[in-house]
C-alpha cells in the first residue's frame, strides 16, 4: 500500500520564523524541506536589489514545486517554505496535492508588525547564505499585502 504523503505549505512574512519551524518539521515529518531563498542566495548571492531577482525566484520555485511534485508521487512528504502570501496561491498548492493524492497542511506564523521589524532588523545585521537583506521600506507593504489564513483554512485538512 503506497503512503499518502503531506505536501506542508509553511505560510508568513519574512522573518516570521517560517523556515525554522520548516527545519523542525523536516525532522518531526521525515519530509524534503524546499526553501527558494536557500537555492538563490547559494546561485545568485544576495541579488534582493538586482532587476532578476523576483524572476529568478519565480523559476526556481517552479524548479522546486517540480522536485516536490515527483516527491509527493513517491510518497515522500514535502515543505514547501514558500511564504504563500496570498489564499488564492495556497488553494491552488492544495488542489495540485490533491491531484497528486496526497494531503496538505497549512502551517501559518502569525507575527506582529512590530516583532518583524524587530526580526528584520537582527536579520540584517548578520550576513547569511541562506536569507536575503530586507529593507524595512520594502517589508511594510508586504505587511499589508499579505492574506492571513482564515481559521477554516488552517483547520481543514485535505
Amino acid at each position: 500500500m503506497k503512503n499518502v504523503a503531506t505536501l506542508h505549505l509553511m505560510v508568513g512574512l519574512p522573518c516570521s520564523g517560517k523556515t525554522t519551524l520548516a527545519k523542525k518539521l523536516e525532522h518531526e515529518r521525515s519530509a524534503l524541506r524546499l526553501t527558494p531563498d536557500e537555492w538563490q542566495v547559494a546561485l545568485f548571492g544576495q541579488d534582493a536589489e538586482e532587476p532578476e531577482h523576483d524572476a529568478r525566484h519565480s523559476l526556481i520555485e517552479i524548479m522546486l514545486w517540480n522536485i516536490a511534485r515527483r516527491a509527493l508521487e513517491l510518497g515522500t512528504n514535502v515543505i514547501l517554505d514558500f511564504g504563500f502570501w496570498a489564499r488564492e496561491e495556497r488553494e491552488d498548492y492544495r488542489l495540485r496535492a490533491k491531484r497528486l493524492g496526497a494531503s496538505s497542511e497549512v502551517h501559518f506564523l502569525d507575527v506582529s508588525e512590530d516583532e518583524l521589524l524587530r526580526r528584520l532588523a537582527t536579520r540584517n545585521s548578520q550576513s547569511s547564505q541562506e536569507s536575503f537583506h530586507i529593507s524595512e521600506e520594502s517589508m511594510k507593504p508586504w505587511i499589508v499585502f499579505f492574506q492571513k489564513p482564515t481559521p477554516d483554512e488552517l483547520e481543514r485538512r485535505e
